[in-house]
């Protein structure tokens, strides 16, 4: 077997967002949500499911999976590969815009139905230890949890460490899958939920065709150029500011010995930008 990077865009919507293989999304869902008995999810219908890019280099139109229950309680599963700037006032912002396009104009708000977002990210965003944490609007004093339709689950994947033999629960099969799928060759044991089966079939990429195969690949490439773009805004940034800094050293009479110290910037650099400020 060869899994997919369960990370990469066409990996994780063809996962989740699967209409022929609901059980993965229902399962997941539950594990998560921490759902038991008739408060289990037993069907869902998904707003946005997977599709291939009609043509190959061409960006899908699909961030993230949404589903409704029978209830009509709205999920949306959403993979971050790395932090962005203003990432916790955009998931309050698209989460909010979800729930309230429920309305449509002068109907009633006892219409509304509460919306659930879940994000799993590539990295830390909080401060607990917890790789899976839960956020609701509560009282701050009495924690009266009386405004209950908006809902914030946060899965951090570097802070989660469980190698296979110590997989007790289904949230942390779950997680494990999440993170590690594509470093596996076989599948793993005690594998007792559907849905997880289900999910690592599909991860399977020699189930997979010529087609979902070549959109997987360019995903991968275009998320390294992004990260090498950003790796390269980053670098530019430093730049600019140790240029900043030893101008002003320059200035303030400091020797070069102590400007390279101050800013890491090579006997040549300082030299060059002396002439330059003088």
């Amino acid at each position: 077997m060869q899994f997919a990077d369960i990370k990469n865009d066409i990996a994780f919507r063809k996962i989740f967002g699967n209409e022929n293989k609901k059980e993965i999304l229902i399962s997941f869902l539950n594990a998560v949500l921490k759902l038991e008995g008739n408060q289990q999810i037993s069907w869902v219908e998904i707003l946005n499911p997977y599709q291939v890019p009609i043509v190959l280099g061409a960006k899908s139109t699909i961030l993230d999976v949404k589903a409704k229950d029978k209830a009509g309680k709205e999920y949306i599963v959403e993979m971050q590969v790395t932090e962005k700037i203003g990432f916790a006032k955009r998931v309050v912002y698209y989460t909010s815009k979800s729930y309230s396009s429920q309305l449509n104009v002068g109907e009633a708000y006892g219409k509304l139905k509460p919306t659930i977002f879940i994000g799993i990210l590539n990295f830390e965003f909080l401060e607990s230890e917890s790789y899976l944490s839960r956020h609701l609007i509560l009282d701050a004093d009495t924690q009266e949890h009386k405004l209950k339709d908006l809902d914030f689950n946060f899965i951090e994947l570097p802070k989660f460490n469980k190698k296979e033999e110590e997989l007790k629960t289904l949230v942390e099969k779950w997680v494990f899958f999440i993170k590690n799928a594509e470093n596996l060759t076989v599948l793993p044991q005690n594998l007792d939920d559907e849905g997880l089966k289900s999910a690592y079939t599909e991860a399977d990429r020699h189930l997979w065709t010529k087609k979902e195969l070549a959109a997987y690949e360019y995903a991968q490439m275009r998320e390294t150029d992004e990260k090498a773009r950003e790796m390269f805004v980053l670098e530019k940034g430093k730049h600019n500011k140790q240029i900043e800094v030893a101008t002003k050293a320059i200035r303030k009479g400091f020797d070069n010995e102590t400007i390279a110290d101050l800013t890491d910037l090579n006997m040549e650099q300082i030299e060059k930008l002396r002439k330059e400020t003088k």
